[in-house]
Protein backbone atom coordinates (compact mmCIF):
# COMPACT_ATOMS: atom_id res chain seq x y z
CA UNK A 1 0.00 0.00 0.00
CA UNK A 2 1.64 3.52 -0.97
CA UNK A 3 1.33 5.92 1.87
CA UNK A 4 1.39 9.58 1.59
CA UNK A 5 2.46 12.91 3.36
CA UNK A 6 0.20 14.36 5.64
CA UNK A 7 0.82 17.47 3.63
CA UNK A 8 -0.54 15.99 0.36
CA UNK A 9 -3.66 14.60 2.38
CA UNK A 10 -4.40 18.34 3.65
CA UNK A 11 -3.89 19.50 -0.02
CA UNK A 12 -6.13 17.27 -1.19
CA UNK A 13 -8.91 17.72 1.06
CA UNK A 14 -8.63 21.24 2.90
CA UNK A 15 -6.29 23.27 0.48
CA UNK A 16 -7.06 26.43 1.95
CA UNK A 17 -6.20 25.96 5.13
CA UNK A 18 -2.56 24.70 3.61
CA UNK A 19 -1.99 27.98 1.94
CA UNK A 20 -3.47 30.48 5.08
CA UNK A 21 -1.00 28.16 7.01
CA UNK A 22 1.89 28.85 4.36
CA UNK A 23 1.51 32.17 4.22
CA UNK A 24 0.82 33.41 7.56
CA UNK A 25 3.94 31.55 8.49
CA UNK A 26 5.76 32.88 6.34
CA UNK A 27 4.62 36.42 7.27
CA UNK A 28 5.32 35.55 11.03
CA UNK A 29 8.63 34.37 10.67
CA UNK A 30 9.76 37.31 8.89
CA UNK A 31 7.82 39.79 10.98
CA UNK A 32 9.61 38.32 14.40
CA UNK A 33 12.86 37.21 13.40
CA UNK A 34 13.97 41.12 12.41
CA UNK A 35 12.04 42.43 15.09
CA UNK A 36 13.43 40.01 17.85
CA UNK A 37 16.96 40.05 16.47
CA UNK A 38 17.67 42.61 14.43
CA UNK A 39 19.59 45.49 16.02
CA UNK A 40 19.91 48.05 12.74
CA UNK A 41 17.06 47.59 10.24
CA UNK A 42 18.46 46.65 7.17
CA UNK A 43 21.04 48.77 4.63
CA UNK A 44 17.81 50.38 2.39
CA UNK A 45 14.87 50.82 5.04
CA UNK A 46 16.62 54.22 7.16
CA UNK A 47 16.63 56.23 3.85
CA UNK A 48 13.46 55.20 2.92
CA UNK A 49 11.71 56.43 6.10
CA UNK A 50 14.08 59.77 6.23
CA UNK A 51 12.34 60.40 2.74
CA UNK A 52 8.94 59.37 4.48
CA UNK A 53 9.45 61.55 7.05
CA UNK A 54 9.01 64.53 4.77
CA UNK A 55 5.75 63.44 3.38
CA UNK A 56 6.66 64.93 -0.37
CA UNK A 57 4.74 63.94 -3.53
CA UNK A 58 7.90 62.60 -5.06
CA UNK A 59 11.71 62.26 -4.40
CA UNK A 60 14.83 60.88 -6.19
CA UNK A 61 13.86 57.11 -5.24
CA UNK A 62 10.70 57.42 -7.23
CA UNK A 63 6.95 57.83 -6.47
CA UNK A 64 5.73 58.53 -2.87
CA UNK A 65 3.53 55.84 -1.95
CA UNK A 66 5.75 53.17 -0.06
CA UNK A 67 7.54 56.17 1.60
CA UNK A 68 4.17 57.53 3.33
CA UNK A 69 3.19 53.77 4.21
CA UNK A 70 6.45 53.00 5.16
CA UNK A 71 6.67 56.11 7.89
CA UNK A 72 3.04 55.65 8.59
CA UNK A 73 4.10 52.39 9.99
CA UNK A 74 7.09 53.46 11.74
CA UNK A 75 5.24 56.13 13.74
CA UNK A 76 2.48 53.95 15.28
CA UNK A 77 4.67 50.86 15.21
CA UNK A 78 8.28 51.76 15.63
CA UNK A 79 10.17 49.24 13.54
CA UNK A 80 8.44 45.92 13.55
CA UNK A 81 5.26 48.10 12.81
CA UNK A 82 7.28 48.53 9.09
CA UNK A 83 8.06 44.96 9.42
CA UNK A 84 4.79 43.77 9.60
CA UNK A 85 3.78 46.44 7.11
CA UNK A 86 6.29 44.04 4.74
CA UNK A 87 4.29 41.13 5.63
CA UNK A 88 1.04 42.58 4.96
CA UNK A 89 2.24 43.20 1.43
CA UNK A 90 3.60 39.92 0.89
CA UNK A 91 0.62 37.99 2.44
CA UNK A 92 -1.82 40.35 0.28
CA UNK A 93 0.56 39.24 -2.78
CA UNK A 94 0.43 35.52 -1.92
CA UNK A 95 -3.73 35.96 -2.01
CA UNK A 96 -4.26 37.99 -5.28
CA UNK A 97 -1.93 35.40 -7.04
CA UNK A 98 -3.53 32.39 -5.44
CA UNK A 99 -7.63 33.71 -6.26
CA UNK A 100 -5.92 34.09 -9.68
CA UNK A 101 -4.93 30.65 -9.25
CA UNK A 102 -7.97 29.31 -8.58
CA UNK A 103 -9.98 30.66 -11.53
CA UNK A 104 -6.97 30.21 -13.69
CA UNK A 105 -6.29 26.05 -12.45
CA UNK A 106 -8.51 25.24 -9.47
CA UNK A 107 -7.84 25.75 -5.98
CA UNK A 108 -5.37 22.57 -5.60
CA UNK A 109 -2.96 23.56 -8.44
CA UNK A 110 -3.37 27.35 -7.01
CA UNK A 111 -2.20 26.00 -3.56
CA UNK A 112 1.17 23.90 -5.15
CA UNK A 113 1.68 27.45 -7.31
CA UNK A 114 1.87 29.09 -3.71
CA UNK A 115 4.31 26.29 -2.31
CA UNK A 116 6.60 26.49 -5.12
CA UNK A 117 6.92 30.48 -4.24
CA UNK A 118 8.63 29.41 -1.13
CA UNK A 119 11.14 28.50 -3.03
CA UNK A 120 11.75 32.31 -4.73
CA UNK A 121 14.02 34.32 -3.14
CA UNK A 122 12.64 37.27 -3.59
CA UNK A 123 9.77 36.87 -0.93
CA UNK A 124 11.64 36.03 1.86
CA UNK A 125 15.39 37.18 3.07
CA UNK A 126 15.12 41.16 1.36
CA UNK A 127 11.29 40.76 2.52
CA UNK A 128 11.45 43.09 5.75
CA UNK A 129 13.63 45.78 3.47
CA UNK A 130 10.45 47.64 3.10
CA UNK A 131 10.59 49.94 -0.13
CA UNK A 132 9.07 50.50 -3.32
CA UNK A 133 9.63 47.02 -4.83
CA UNK A 134 8.18 45.55 -1.46
CA UNK A 135 4.82 47.82 -1.82
CA UNK A 136 4.42 47.23 -5.35
CA UNK A 137 4.32 43.48 -5.11
CA UNK A 138 0.40 43.15 -4.14
CA UNK A 139 -0.29 45.79 -6.01
CA UNK A 140 1.08 44.33 -9.19
CA UNK A 141 -0.47 40.81 -7.83
CA UNK A 142 -3.82 42.97 -7.47
CA UNK A 143 -3.62 44.38 -10.78
CA UNK A 144 -3.07 40.50 -12.74
CA UNK A 145 -6.20 39.92 -10.53
CA UNK A 146 -8.55 41.83 -11.51
CA UNK A 147 -7.36 42.30 -15.39
CA UNK A 148 -8.42 38.84 -15.34
CA UNK A 149 -11.86 39.28 -13.74
CA UNK A 150 -12.34 41.90 -16.16
CA UNK A 151 -11.03 40.68 -19.31
CA UNK A 152 -10.87 36.75 -18.67
CA UNK A 153 -14.25 36.34 -16.73
CA UNK A 154 -16.17 39.12 -18.09
CA UNK A 155 -16.84 40.96 -14.88
CA UNK A 156 -17.20 44.25 -16.24
CA UNK A 157 -16.50 45.97 -12.60
CA UNK A 158 -13.45 44.74 -11.93
CA UNK A 159 -11.64 47.68 -14.59
CA UNK A 160 -12.58 50.20 -11.45
CA UNK A 161 -10.35 48.09 -9.51
CA UNK A 162 -7.75 47.49 -12.07
CA UNK A 163 -7.67 51.21 -12.28
CA UNK A 164 -7.55 51.88 -9.15
CA UNK A 165 -4.55 48.97 -8.40
CA UNK A 166 -2.47 50.07 -11.64
CA UNK A 167 -3.02 54.14 -10.22
CA UNK A 168 -1.34 52.98 -6.48
CA UNK A 169 1.05 50.59 -8.68
CA UNK A 170 2.47 53.83 -10.09
CA UNK A 171 2.28 55.97 -7.32
CA UNK A 172 4.65 53.26 -5.86
CA UNK A 173 7.08 52.35 -8.45
CA UNK A 174 8.25 53.25 -11.23
CA UNK A 175 8.66 49.66 -12.87
CA UNK A 176 4.63 49.21 -12.85
CA UNK A 177 5.52 50.79 -16.07
CA UNK A 178 6.23 47.62 -17.53
CA UNK A 179 3.03 46.41 -16.52
CA UNK A 180 0.61 49.29 -17.76
CA UNK A 181 2.52 48.34 -21.17
CA UNK A 182 2.48 44.90 -21.27
CA UNK A 183 -1.84 45.47 -20.49
CA UNK A 184 -2.17 47.57 -22.89
CA UNK A 185 -0.28 45.36 -25.84
CA UNK A 186 -1.96 42.26 -24.41
CA UNK A 187 -5.86 43.56 -24.29
CA UNK A 188 -5.05 44.90 -28.36
CA UNK A 189 -3.32 41.49 -29.25
CA UNK A 190 -5.85 39.22 -28.24
CA UNK A 191 -9.55 39.20 -29.59
CA UNK A 192 -10.79 38.46 -25.89
CA UNK A 193 -9.26 41.82 -25.08
CA UNK A 194 -10.61 43.75 -28.13
CA UNK A 195 -14.18 42.77 -26.77
CA UNK A 196 -14.19 44.22 -23.93
CA UNK A 197 -12.88 47.77 -25.06
CA UNK A 198 -16.70 48.38 -26.86
CA UNK A 199 -17.64 48.85 -22.88
CA UNK A 200 -18.06 52.08 -21.31
CA UNK A 201 -16.29 50.47 -18.13
CA UNK A 202 -12.45 49.90 -19.23
CA UNK A 203 -12.84 53.87 -20.53
CA UNK A 204 -14.36 55.11 -17.31
CA UNK A 205 -11.54 53.26 -15.38
CA UNK A 206 -8.48 54.91 -17.14
CA UNK A 207 -10.37 58.36 -16.06
CA UNK A 208 -10.13 56.83 -12.86
CA UNK A 209 -6.62 55.68 -13.34
CA UNK A 210 -5.55 59.38 -14.63
CA UNK A 211 -7.68 60.64 -11.50
CA UNK A 212 -5.22 58.59 -8.90
CA UNK A 213 -1.70 59.36 -10.66
CA UNK A 214 -2.49 62.92 -11.28
CA UNK A 215 -1.38 64.53 -8.22
CA UNK A 216 2.15 62.56 -8.17
CA UNK A 217 2.09 63.51 -12.18
CA UNK A 218 2.21 66.93 -11.36
CA UNK A 219 5.41 66.86 -9.08
CA UNK A 220 6.87 64.63 -11.62
CA UNK A 221 6.47 67.71 -14.55
CA UNK A 222 7.86 70.33 -12.29
CA UNK A 223 10.77 68.37 -10.72
CA UNK A 224 11.57 66.61 -14.76
CA UNK A 225 15.00 68.49 -14.68
CA UNK A 226 15.99 66.96 -11.30
CA UNK A 227 13.99 63.85 -12.54
CA UNK A 228 15.94 62.82 -15.99
CA UNK A 229 18.77 64.07 -13.93
CA UNK A 230 18.75 61.16 -11.62
CA UNK A 231 17.90 58.88 -13.93
CA UNK A 232 20.64 59.87 -16.09
CA UNK A 233 22.87 59.14 -13.14
CA UNK A 234 21.12 55.89 -11.59
CA UNK A 235 23.58 52.91 -13.03
CA UNK A 236 24.37 50.94 -10.10
CA UNK A 237 27.88 49.48 -10.17
CA UNK A 238 28.26 45.55 -10.40
CA UNK A 239 32.20 44.97 -10.70
CA UNK A 240 32.78 42.93 -13.73
CA UNK A 241 29.25 42.20 -14.81
CA UNK A 242 27.11 44.76 -16.57
CA UNK A 243 24.25 45.94 -15.00
CA UNK A 244 22.18 43.20 -17.80
CA UNK A 245 24.06 40.58 -17.09
CA UNK A 246 23.75 40.93 -13.16
CA UNK A 247 19.95 41.14 -13.88
CA UNK A 248 19.88 37.73 -15.11
CA UNK A 249 21.95 35.99 -12.94
CA UNK A 250 19.91 37.72 -10.26
CA UNK A 251 16.94 36.23 -11.89
CA UNK A 252 18.50 32.81 -12.36
CA UNK A 253 19.64 32.68 -8.74
CA UNK A 254 16.34 33.44 -7.02
CA UNK A 255 14.39 30.55 -8.58
CA UNK A 256 17.02 28.17 -7.41
CA UNK A 257 14.76 27.23 -4.01
CA UNK A 258 11.57 26.63 -6.39
CA UNK A 259 13.80 24.44 -9.10
CA UNK A 260 14.71 22.55 -6.15
CA UNK A 261 11.62 21.44 -5.35
CA UNK A 262 10.15 21.40 -9.11
CA UNK A 263 13.48 18.81 -10.15
CA UNK A 264 12.40 16.72 -6.51
CA UNK A 265 8.45 16.61 -7.49
CA UNK A 266 9.46 15.00 -10.73
CA UNK A 267 10.45 12.06 -10.24
CA UNK A 268 13.62 12.27 -12.46
CA UNK A 269 15.81 8.85 -12.02
CA UNK A 270 13.15 7.20 -9.82
CA UNK A 271 12.28 3.11 -9.66
CA UNK A 272 10.45 2.22 -12.71
CA UNK A 273 7.39 1.09 -9.76
CA UNK A 274 7.41 4.24 -7.91
CA UNK A 275 4.29 5.25 -7.43
CA UNK A 276 3.19 8.99 -6.49
CA UNK A 277 -0.12 10.68 -5.52
CA UNK A 278 -1.71 12.61 -8.01
CA UNK A 279 -3.35 16.28 -7.62
CA UNK A 280 -5.34 16.79 -10.59
CA UNK A 281 -7.35 19.50 -11.86
CA UNK A 282 -10.12 20.54 -14.96
CA UNK A 283 -8.49 21.73 -17.98
CA UNK A 284 -6.85 25.14 -18.74
CA UNK A 285 -8.69 27.09 -21.28
CA UNK A 286 -5.92 28.76 -23.95
CA UNK A 287 -6.52 31.83 -23.03
CA UNK A 288 -5.89 31.61 -19.50
CA UNK A 289 -2.57 29.50 -20.22
CA UNK A 290 -1.38 32.41 -22.49
CA UNK A 291 -2.51 35.09 -19.96
CA UNK A 292 -0.36 33.12 -17.48
CA UNK A 293 2.82 32.61 -19.83
CA UNK A 294 2.56 35.98 -21.02
CA UNK A 295 2.66 37.66 -17.68
CA UNK A 296 5.18 35.06 -15.83
CA UNK A 297 7.76 35.61 -18.36
CA UNK A 298 7.16 39.04 -20.41
CA UNK A 299 8.21 41.35 -17.65
CA UNK A 300 11.23 40.39 -16.43
CA UNK A 301 11.96 40.14 -20.25
CA UNK A 302 10.88 43.43 -20.62
CA UNK A 303 13.53 44.51 -17.92
CA UNK A 304 16.57 42.28 -19.33
CA UNK A 305 15.89 44.18 -22.91
CA UNK A 306 15.63 47.73 -21.35
CA UNK A 307 18.68 47.24 -19.41
CA UNK A 308 20.54 45.68 -22.60
CA UNK A 309 19.74 48.74 -24.09
CA UNK A 310 20.82 51.34 -22.08
CA UNK A 311 23.72 49.29 -20.10
CA UNK A 312 22.46 50.39 -17.19
CA UNK A 313 20.46 49.12 -14.39
CA UNK A 314 16.94 50.45 -14.32
CA UNK A 315 15.97 48.57 -11.17
CA UNK A 316 15.89 49.91 -7.56
CA UNK A 317 18.89 49.10 -5.57
CA UNK A 318 18.02 46.38 -3.75
CA UNK A 319 19.55 43.11 -5.33
CA UNK A 320 17.03 40.66 -5.17
CA UNK A 321 14.45 42.74 -3.77
CA UNK A 322 13.55 45.00 -6.14
CA UNK A 323 13.02 41.52 -8.62
CA UNK A 324 9.94 40.47 -6.78
CA UNK A 325 7.34 42.27 -9.03
CA UNK A 326 8.98 40.12 -12.17
CA UNK A 327 8.54 36.70 -10.67
CA UNK A 328 4.77 37.03 -9.53
CA UNK A 329 3.64 33.91 -11.92
CA UNK A 330 6.57 32.18 -11.93
CA UNK A 331 5.34 29.24 -9.60
CA UNK A 332 1.55 29.45 -11.27
CA UNK A 333 3.22 29.28 -15.02
CA UNK A 334 5.42 26.39 -14.35
CA UNK A 335 2.45 24.35 -12.65
CA UNK A 336 0.15 25.36 -15.48
CA UNK A 337 3.37 23.83 -17.71
CA UNK A 338 3.26 20.83 -15.48
CA UNK A 339 -0.52 19.73 -17.23
CA UNK A 340 -3.11 18.66 -15.78
CA UNK A 341 -2.50 15.80 -13.37
CA UNK A 342 0.53 16.74 -11.34
CA UNK A 343 2.23 13.68 -9.82
CA UNK A 344 4.10 14.28 -6.75
CA UNK A 345 7.55 11.64 -6.07
CA UNK A 346 9.51 11.50 -3.51
CA UNK A 347 6.52 13.47 -1.63
CA UNK A 348 8.48 12.72 1.60
CA UNK A 349 11.66 14.63 0.48
CA UNK A 350 9.73 17.29 -1.24
CA UNK A 351 7.82 18.22 2.21
CA UNK A 352 11.32 17.87 3.75
CA UNK A 353 12.72 20.37 1.43
CA UNK A 354 10.25 22.69 1.25
CA UNK A 355 10.05 22.73 4.80
CA UNK A 356 13.60 23.72 4.85
CA UNK A 357 12.93 26.51 2.28
CA UNK A 358 10.61 28.04 4.71
CA UNK A 359 12.06 27.97 8.11
CA UNK A 360 16.02 27.70 6.91
CA UNK A 361 16.10 31.04 5.64
CA UNK A 362 14.99 32.77 9.29
CA UNK A 363 16.86 30.49 11.01
CA UNK A 364 20.25 31.06 9.37
CA UNK A 365 19.42 34.67 9.45
CA UNK A 366 19.46 34.35 13.23
CA UNK A 367 22.73 31.86 13.45
CA UNK A 368 24.65 33.99 11.27
CA UNK A 369 24.45 37.28 13.97
CA UNK A 370 26.48 34.84 16.29
CA UNK A 371 28.62 32.70 14.15
CA UNK A 372 29.81 35.26 11.56
CA UNK A 373 31.47 37.94 13.66
CA UNK A 374 33.77 34.70 15.30
CA UNK A 375 34.49 32.71 12.21
CA UNK A 376 35.14 35.14 9.64
CA UNK A 377 35.07 38.33 11.66
CA UNK A 378 32.20 39.73 8.89
CA UNK A 379 30.20 43.07 9.96
CA UNK A 380 26.80 42.49 9.54
CA UNK A 381 24.92 45.46 8.68
CA UNK A 382 21.82 44.40 10.87
CA UNK A 383 23.72 43.79 13.79
CA UNK A 384 24.70 47.89 14.08
CA UNK A 385 24.02 49.13 17.28
CA UNK A 386 21.61 51.69 15.94
CA UNK A 387 19.34 52.18 19.14
CA UNK A 388 22.68 53.33 20.95
CA UNK A 389 24.46 55.41 18.88
CA UNK A 390 20.80 57.38 18.18
CA UNK A 391 20.68 57.87 21.92
CA UNK A 392 24.19 58.75 22.51
CA UNK A 393 24.54 61.64 19.66
CA UNK A 394 20.87 62.73 20.91
CA UNK A 395 21.54 63.36 24.29
CA UNK A 396 25.48 64.91 23.61
CA UNK A 397 23.36 67.30 21.67
CA UNK A 398 20.44 68.11 24.04
CA UNK A 399 23.14 68.41 26.75
CA UNK A 400 25.11 70.68 25.06
CA UNK A 401 22.74 73.11 23.05
CA UNK A 402 19.22 72.82 25.18
CA UNK A 403 17.28 71.95 22.22
CA UNK A 404 15.98 68.84 20.66
CA UNK A 405 18.40 67.49 18.09
CA UNK A 406 16.44 68.90 14.91
CA UNK A 407 18.95 67.04 11.66
CA UNK A 408 21.65 64.66 11.48
CA UNK A 409 24.18 65.00 8.43
CA UNK A 410 27.13 63.67 7.38
CA UNK A 411 27.42 59.71 5.77
CA UNK A 412 24.86 58.66 3.58
CA UNK A 413 24.31 54.98 5.40
CA UNK A 414 25.08 56.16 9.08
CA UNK A 415 23.09 59.97 9.26
CA UNK A 416 19.77 57.94 8.19
CA UNK A 417 20.28 54.96 11.13
CA UNK A 418 21.20 57.40 13.47
CA UNK A 419 17.98 60.12 12.79
CA UNK A 420 15.91 56.88 12.94
CA UNK A 421 16.77 55.89 15.97
CA UNK A 422 17.28 59.24 18.22
CA UNK A 423 14.29 59.70 20.60
CA UNK A 424 13.28 63.05 18.93
CA UNK A 425 13.03 61.47 15.31
CA UNK A 426 15.54 64.63 13.49
CA UNK A 427 15.39 65.11 9.89
CA UNK A 428 18.17 63.93 7.93
CA UNK A 429 20.05 66.40 5.36
CA UNK A 430 21.66 64.63 2.61
CA UNK A 431 24.91 66.10 2.17
CA UNK A 432 26.58 63.62 0.17
CA UNK A 433 23.79 64.30 -2.63
CA UNK A 434 21.90 68.16 -1.31
CA UNK A 435 19.82 68.19 -4.69
CA UNK A 436 18.20 65.30 -3.60
CA UNK A 437 17.25 66.75 0.27
CA UNK A 438 15.17 69.67 -1.35
CA UNK A 439 13.21 70.13 2.23
CA UNK A 440 16.21 71.85 3.91
CA UNK A 441 19.70 73.03 2.58
CA UNK A 442 22.68 74.11 4.17
CA UNK A 443 21.59 77.12 5.90
CA UNK A 444 18.75 75.13 7.33
CA UNK A 445 20.64 73.10 8.48
CA UNK A 446 23.03 75.65 10.18
CA UNK A 447 20.58 77.57 11.53
CA UNK A 448 18.82 74.74 13.65
CA UNK A 449 21.43 73.24 14.34
CA UNK A 450 22.84 69.47 13.64
CA UNK A 451 25.42 66.17 14.43
CA UNK A 452 27.32 65.50 11.79
CA UNK A 453 28.45 61.65 11.41
CA UNK A 454 31.02 59.76 9.72
CA UNK A 455 33.18 56.68 9.95
CA UNK A 456 36.36 56.78 11.65
CA UNK A 457 37.60 52.97 11.44
CA UNK A 458 41.23 54.50 9.80
CA UNK A 459 41.21 58.55 10.38
CA UNK A 460 39.68 60.90 12.88
CA UNK A 461 39.00 63.50 9.77
CA UNK A 462 35.98 64.29 8.75
CA UNK A 463 35.04 63.98 5.01
CA UNK A 464 36.26 67.10 2.51
CA UNK A 465 33.01 67.86 1.30
CA UNK A 466 31.51 67.76 4.69
CA UNK A 467 34.10 70.27 6.05
CA UNK A 468 33.29 72.40 2.77
CA UNK A 469 29.62 72.85 3.62
CA UNK A 470 29.92 73.10 7.03
CA UNK A 471 32.93 75.18 7.71
CA UNK A 472 32.48 75.96 11.82
CA UNK A 473 32.22 72.28 12.50
CA UNK A 474 35.13 71.43 14.86
CA UNK A 475 35.32 67.31 15.12
CA UNK A 476 35.05 65.65 18.41
CA UNK A 477 37.12 62.53 19.63
CA UNK A 478 35.64 59.70 17.63
CA UNK A 479 33.33 57.45 19.58
CA UNK A 480 34.01 53.80 19.96
CA UNK A 481 30.47 51.72 19.97
CA UNK A 482 30.36 47.57 20.75
CA UNK A 483 27.89 44.70 19.18
CA UNK A 484 26.05 43.09 21.04
CA UNK A 485 28.35 40.42 19.32
CA UNK A 486 31.93 41.68 18.92
CA UNK A 487 33.89 38.50 17.68
CA UNK A 488 36.66 39.03 16.77
CA UNK A 489 35.93 42.30 15.10
CA UNK A 490 36.98 45.96 15.67
CA UNK A 491 34.76 48.68 17.85
CA UNK A 492 32.85 50.72 15.57
CA UNK A 493 34.63 54.00 15.84
CA UNK A 494 32.00 57.14 14.31
CA UNK A 495 33.26 60.71 13.90
CA UNK A 496 31.11 63.37 14.77
CA UNK A 497 30.75 67.17 15.14
CA UNK A 498 28.07 69.31 16.91
CA UNK A 499 26.71 72.02 14.92
CA UNK A 500 25.41 74.22 17.89
CA UNK A 501 22.02 76.01 16.52
CA UNK A 502 22.49 79.76 15.26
Amino acid sequence: MHHVSLIVEFLRGRPKVVFWTVALTQGVLWTLIPSVFYSAPPSGLPLTLAIGHEFMLGSYRGPPLAFWFGEIAFRFGGLPGVYALSQVCIVTMLWAVFTLGRAVVGTRHAVLAILLMVGIAAFTVPSPDFGPAVLAAPFWALALLFYWRAVGEGQRGAWFLLALALGLLLLTNYIGIILVALLIVFTLASARGRETLVNPEPWIGLALFALVIFPHAAWLFSARDFVLAEFETAAVHTGRWTPAVWLCVALIAIHLGLALLAVLASGIRRQRKERAPEIDRPPVEPFARLFVYVFALAPAAVAIALTFAGERQWLPRAPLGALAPLVLLSGLALIVAAGNRVLLYRERLVSSAWLGLLIAPPLLVVISLGVMPWLFASDLGIAQPAAVEGRFFAENYMRRTGKPLAFVSGDERLAPLIALTAPNRPRVFFAWAPKRSPWANVDDVAKAGAVLVWPADNTVTPPADLKTQFPAMVPELPRAFSRTVQGRLPLIRLGWSVLRPQ
